[in-house]
């Protein structure tokens, strides 16, 4: 038996040494990117090892980074994209005529693009994945979130209807009474914008950088999302076809990543706490009912009556920017958004959010252990 098999393997040495002729670099790269990934695995789980390399390495780097490229009028980040997506498809049509005319290049380029694959996701992970293993929010500021009675949620969301339409009339509105502040004005108004929230919570202190519109608004829409940070730049884009009582909200949570908080939660509670705290007319009412809008959907799973008598507490002008953000939101339901949704909960798994998606409206936590003993304590809505 033995005898066959010893006179095979010079054969098939040389199969697979023709198979992956001039595939050295390819697989070399690929190894090194796998090492990369295997070592940020491994060393997640020592949160001072993420916090030394978060202090020494990314934080600094996306500083700079982000510094050079604030005063470009598009985003860097969404053009290398753009760049990449085009080189993709010139890469696969030049592939597909090369294997027409006999040239083998399909795996040499298929371990390549596998490399790159690996080594984009190992720089993600450097400069965006470390921040969900390092010293959170929570943990600096000692704010924690805990379980929420009835009672609790009721109160606390009345309390932010009380603030929405304080505010409501403060804010441009077009001839259906719907918010209609321009997308310039809102970004003109966002320096600044953490100065108050930063007094609440000194963690949350950054460089100022200016928020960049997308221009594939229409694409970000299709798959459900409102904006980004992108890692390697430290840019944050904005979905700009969507409807703009949100976007100021939108900076501010694209803000919070930008400086460091990862978890969607958290970064949804800083944002709101920033808009409220900020003394800016449209941040103001973009961040109260946004903040009303994620208690309200909490109580409505937890007491269906209870939600409806407080949406007719909300003003009329409310409630018309409520609905017309629906109605928007409804044209794009379909696979597609449900494909991406499925990719980005991976992605957020993938660094231990387990919630996913949800985590987005896992925020309620927090809203009620900050601002419902302001409700109790009848404190000054404006408070952060």
């Amino acid at each position: 038996m033995s005898g066959p098999g010893l006179k095979q393997r010079p054969a098939l040495g040389a199969a697979l040494r023709r198979l992956f002729a001039g595939c050295g670099p390819a697989l070399r790269a690929l190894a090194a990117g796998l090492a990369a990934l295997g070592l940020f695995w491994w060393a997640r789980g020592t949160r001072r090892w993420m916090d030394g390399f978060i202090r020494a390495v990314s934080a600094p780097y996306k500083r700079v980074v982000s510094g050079w490229v604030d005063g470009l009028p598009f985003s860097v980040g969404e053009t290398l994209c753009a760049l990449g997506v085009l080189a993709l498809l010139a890469l696969a049509g030049l592939t597909v005529c090369q294997r027409l005319r006999g040239k083998k290049r399909l795996l040499r380029r298929g371990l390549a693009l596998a490399a790159l694959a690996v080594w984009i996701y190992a720089g993600v992970c450097a400069f965006w994945g470390v921040h969900y293993y390092g010293t959170g929010f929570e943990q600096n500021t000692g704010l924690a979130a805990q379980p929420v009675s009835a009672g609790q949620l009721l109160a606390t969301a009345r309390w932010f209807a009380e603030g929405v339409n304080r505010t409501a009339g403060g804010v441009p509105r077009d001839q259906n009474g719907c918010f209609c502040a321009g997308v310039q004005q809102i970004f003109d108004a966002s320096p600044g914008l953490y100065d108050g929230v930063v007094q609440k919570y000194p963690c949350l202190a950054g460089p100022q950088r200016r928020p960049k519109r997308a221009s594939f608004s229409v694409l970000m829409s299709m798959t459900g999302f409102t904006g980004y940070i992108f890692p390697y730049t430290g840019e944050i884009t904005l979905n700009v076809d969507c409807p703009a009582v949100f976007l100021p909200v939108t900076v501010a949570h694209e803000t919070a990543h930008q400086r460091g908080v990862a978890p969607e939660q958290e970064a949804n509670f800083v944002a709101v706490a920033a808009c409220l705290a900020s003394e800016k007319p449209l941040y103001e009412y973009s961040g109260w009912l946004f903040g009303w809008l994620h208690l309200s959907n909490a109580l409505y799973r937890a007491d269906p009556a209870a939600y409806g008598e407080l949406w007719a507490q909300l003003c009329p002008e409310a409630q018309a920017d409520l609905l017309a953000n629906n109605a928007y939101w409804d044209r794009f339901e379909g696979p597609v958004r449900e494909a991406a949704e499925s990719t980005y909960t991976g992605f957020l798994q993938s660094y231990g959010q387990q919630l996913g998606m949800q985590s987005y409206g896992a925020c309620v936590d927090l809203l009620v252990a900050r601002y419902c003993p302001a409700c109790a304590q009848a404190q000054a809505p404006a408070a952060p």
